[in-house]
C-alpha cells in the first residue's frame, strides 16, 4: 500500500519508504503486464474465430500479437489523454468501465442457465441441477450489478457495444460470411436503438457520463 511508505519512514527512517516504494512499482509493472497482455488477448483469441478483423489475431517475430496491442493500448492512451482534458473524468470512466464488464458476467451467466436447461454438454450426466442453481444465483446478481451500476452507464456502454460491431461486421466480411443471424439482428437493432437514445440525451444535456 503506497500509504506505508510514510509509516514506514516514521519508524526506520528513509530507507523504509524507498523499500516500500521499489516493492510498489514492482507491483505496479506486474499488474500492468498482465492487464496488457489480457486486453490483448481478449481481441487475438476471437480473431482465430473470426469474430474479429484477421489482423487483430497476427503475431509478429516476437510471438505478440502485435495488432491487438497497438488496438487496445492505443484506445487507453486515448482515454488517458481524455481524462487530461476534462475535470473528474477518471472516476467517471472507471464507472463506464465497470458498466461495460458487467455485461459480459451477465451474458455468460445467462448462458451457463440456458445450457443447464437445455442439458447442452451435459451428455455424461450428473451436475446440471447444481450448474443451474449456481447460474441462477450469478445471473440474478448479475442483473442487480448492472441495474446498480447506473442507467446512463449502461445507455452509454451501448454506443461503445456499437462501435465493436464494425469489428464483427469486418471480420465477418473478410471471411465472407453471413454477418449476423437473425436472434443477432434483433440483437443488433436493439443495441442500436438504446445507442440512439444515448445519443439524443448526450446532445440534449439529459445525460452525462464523461
Amino acid at each position: 500500500d503506497p500509504s506505508m511508505a510514510g509509516l514506514m519512514e516514521e519508524q526506520v527512517g528513509a530507507w523504509g519508504a524507498g523499500f516500500i516504494s521499489i516493492g510498489l512499482v514492482v507491483s505496479l509493472l506486474g499488474a500492468l503486464i498482465a492487464w496488457v497482455m489480457l486486453c490483448a488477448e481478449i481481441l487475438q483469441l476471437p480473431a482465430t474465430d473470426a469474430v474479429m478483423p484477421a489482423f487483430l489475431g497476427r503475431e509478429n517475430a516476437h510471438h505478440a500479437p502485435a495488432g491487438a496491442l497497438w488496438l487496445t493500448n492505443g484506445c487507453v492512451q486515448i482515454m488517458l489523454l481524455w481524462t487530461l482534458a476534462n475535470e473528474s473524468t477518471y472516476l467517471n470512466l472507471i464507472l463506464l468501465a465497470t458498466s461495460l464488464i458487467l455485461l459480459p458476467y451477465l451474458w455468460s451467466a445467462a448462458y451457463q442457465v440456458l445450457l443447464a436447461v437445455r442439458g447442452e454438454t451435459y451428455e455424461a450426466g450428473g451436475g446440471r441441477g447444481r450448474d443451474l442453481a449456481i447460474g441462477a444465483i450469478a445471473l440474478i446478481y448479475a442483473v442487480w450489478l448492472v441495474f446498480a451500476g447506473g442507467w446512463e452507464y449502461l445507455l452509454v456502454a451501448a454506443l461503445f457495444y456499437l462501435i465493436g460491431t464494425a469489428l464483427f461486421v469486418w471480420a465477418r466480411k473478410e471471411r465472407r460470411l453471413p454477418v449476423f443471424t437473425k436472434p443477432e439482428w434483433l440483437i443488433f437493432t436493439g443495441i442500436a436503438a438504446i445507442s440512439a437514445l444515448a445519443v439524443v440525451l448526450l446532445a440534449t444535456g439529459e445525460l452525462s457520463v464523461i
